[in-house]
This record gives structure tokens, sequence and C-alpha cells, in this order.
């Protein structure tokens, strides 16, 4: 469930900042689309940050001890 969440979030992120060229692309920067599209980018990236260190924390995701 948590891997589903993290894929889940990071095709948010990426769907957004898509989105966010798009509007840049279509508005040329005249209207407030693509701030709040890169805003939003923004707040996906630092929950997906949290997270991850949250469950690296409570030891429900561990890193591979061999490269």
């Amino acid at each position: 469930m948590l891997k589903f969440l993290i894929v889940v979030l990071l095709l948010a992120v990426m769907v957004s900042l898509f989105s966010g060229l798009f509007f840049l692309i279509r508005d040329g920067g005249k209207t407030y689309r693509v701030v709040n599209s890169l805003a939003l980018r923004v707040a996906l990236s630092v929950l997906l940050l949290a997270l991850v260190l949250i469950s690296l924390w409570t030891g429900d995701l561990t890193l591979n001890p061999t490269p």
C-alpha cells in the first residue's frame, strides 16, 4: 500500500509538471495557472518527501543495504 501511494504521488507530481508546461505554452505566462500548477507540484513533492522520511523512520520502508 505504501509503495502504491509513493507511485501515485510521483505520477501526480509529473502530471502537475506537464500541466504547468502546457499552461505556460498556451497562456504565454499571462495567467496564474502556471503558478498554481507549480505550487501544487511543490506541495506534492514536500508531501512525498515527508511520506518517505516518515516511513523510513517507522521502519515501514527499508533501504537496500547492498548497492
